[in-house]
């Protein structure tokens, strides 16, 4: 019998604490699916999804980051068009500058106005999540 497993993946939304606002870093996709995603990639056999997150988000951003806490896990079998994953998405907070880099064709900075709308991914549900806590405390329901 052979098992088919979703992938396991991180996100992590990087608040910059040295920025007024503490605006979140975005990056531009180099690769398909293309636009603009929240930082993150696969997690490693044999590595946590802890140090996957600190990893990935250090590859794609340059920026060492603190987690602050899991936010939560986005499983839909249709969230990534190229195969089943599921998502543990971390929020942390990061100084610095930050760059480019690994599959990141581009990176920015973004005030929540300002999030750009060609979001991969089901991103653009997990900021809506993310500012629905941010601003009102409220954690999205399963």
């Amino acid at each position: 019998m052979t098992y088919r497993n979703p992938t396991p993946t991180v996100d992590i939304i990087i608040e910059l604490t040295n920025q007024p606002g503490r605006p979140i870093v975005l990056i531009e996709r180099q690769n398909e699916p293309f636009g603009w995603a929240i930082p993150g990639g696969f997690v490693d056999y044999g590595e946590s999804v802890e140090t996957a997150a600190r990893r990935e988000a250090k590859e794609e951003t340059s920026l060492e980051v603190e987690l602050i806490e899991q936010f939560y896990v986005y499983s839909d079998p249709s969230r990534d068009p190229r195969q089943h994953t599921m998502s543990v998405v971390f929020i942390a907070t990061a100084t610095g500058e930050p760059k480019a880099a690994d599959d990141a064709k581009n990176l920015a900075l973004f005030e929540p106005w300002q999030i750009p709308q060609n979001l991969c991914f089901d991103h653009d549900r997990i900021l809506q999540d993310y500012l629905q806590y941010r601003y009102y405390g409220i954690r999205p329901r399963v």
